[in-house]
């Protein structure tokens, strides 16, 4: 009996994770920003966008192996995962062909850096947030 009612309050905890897991990315306020990567780089160098929350969307454009995403504040060390946005990174790396998004990140003011330590990319990839 115990255990019926621990895999039944585990079910509908999953399903109500699921649940607000979608609301959040259908709400309207959410918004994306797709970049694509190529062998070595980002398509887009400088992107420019307002305050708000966001996912990002990233396509692996014929890399020929997984890409990801990192971002970091400006004037951070980007070499010190502690200083990564950890909701900004992809949830599955990105295989040759795909696109994979990120967790809804809350972005303020200022700027910010991207690249991928996978492909890898420069790290002078500008994100501006107004």
């Amino acid at each position: 009996m115990k255990k019926v009612i621990a895999i039944l309050v585990l079910t509908v905890g999953v399903v109500f994770s699921a649940s607000a897991q979608d609301k959040m990315m259908k709400d309207a306020s959410v918004k994306t920003v797709a970049l694509e990567q190529t062998s070595g780089e980002f398509t887009q160098k400088q992107i420019t966008i307002s305050e708000g929350t966001y996912v990002f969307d990233v396509t692996n454009n014929g890399v020929g192996h997984d890409v990801g995403f990192v971002l970091v504040k400006k004037g951070l060390d980007v070499s010190k995962p502690e200083n990564h946005i950890k909701t900004a990174y992809v949830t599955k790396a990105v295989k040759t062909g795909t696109s994979q998004t990120s967790k809804p990140t809350k972005l303020e003011k200022g700027e910010y850096v991207y690249f991928c330590p996978l492909n890898p990319t420069s790290t002078d990839n500008t994100l501006v947030v107004k």
